[in-house]
């Protein structure tokens, strides 16, 4: 168990048992993960609550990236090709599982967050959606009430872009109480993120090695590659 974690109960979190999901004779390798944040502000929680649940990701065994957004252009024609668009579509690729974490600003997820969804087609590229069939888990921070509206629209987002939502989130309200020098304080909030976490794994565990039956359509099946690339990558 990392030192890093003075908030966990040590003999409360439990293992990951890969054993229990992976079917027989299936890769035995970390699970991979890749975590988003919907704020460049100096102190952003986001970044903050993100970092946290990146360490206790992997204290449960998972091979954890963040993505840093800052330089992230908005989506216009001809930045296909910037190096922030290029790395944040390669770490999806790269990906089993998501974590996205926005703050709620005048009562929606920010422009930040939903710029880094939109830089995530639904296109194939390579032969691989970045999305498709990954498993996503969905949290948000709040500067005053408590409130659901961010989770809800990423939720939305997840289902659109064909990921794996799981079912439990993490919403934290008067976000600028519960963290002290960059560090999550121990409370019913630190621990609703840490189930959320577990629940990430054990869903991602359970689905990825028949992530790509689970997510596979009838509907595109009966459709070529090319009439599927024209239809999902129609521009606006």
């Amino acid at each position: 168990m990392s030192e890093d974690l003075p908030n966990i109960e040590r003999y409360q979190l439990n293992p990951i048992d890969p054993s229990k999901f992976i079917l027989p004779h299936g890769p035995d390798r970390p699970v991979r993960v890749l975590l988003l944040y919907g704020s460049l502000r100096e102190q952003s929680y986001s970044r903050a609550m993100t970092e946290e649940a990146a360490r206790v990701l992997s204290a449960l065994g998972a091979e954890i990236k963040v993505f840093d957004p800052t330089g992230l252009p908005v989506v216009a024609d001809g930045l296909d090709t910037h190096e922030k668009v290029q790395e944040l579509r390669e770490l999806s690729i790269w990906s089993e599982a998501q974590v996205w974490c926005s703050p709620e600003r005048h009562g929606a997820m920010t422009g930040l967050m939903k710029t880094q969804i939109d830089w995530l087609p639904l296109a194939p590229i390579g032969g691989i959606r970045p999305t498709q069939g990954r498993t996503l888990a969905l949290m948000q921070v709040c500067g005053g009430s408590q409130s659901f509206n961010s989770v809800n629209q990423m939720r939305i987002l997840g289902r659109w872009m064909r990921m794996i939502t799981i079912p439990n989130q993490s919403s934290v309200p008067k976000a600028w109480l519960e963290f002290q020098d960059g560090r999550m304080k121990p409370s019913s909030f630190y621990n609703r993120m840490v189930d959320v976490m577990e629940e990430l794994m054990k869903f991602t565990l359970l689905t990825r090695d028949n992530s790509a039956y689970l997510t596979d359509r009838y509907s595109e099946r009966v459709e070529s590659s090319e009439e599927v690339h024209k239809r999902v990558g129609k521009k606006d």
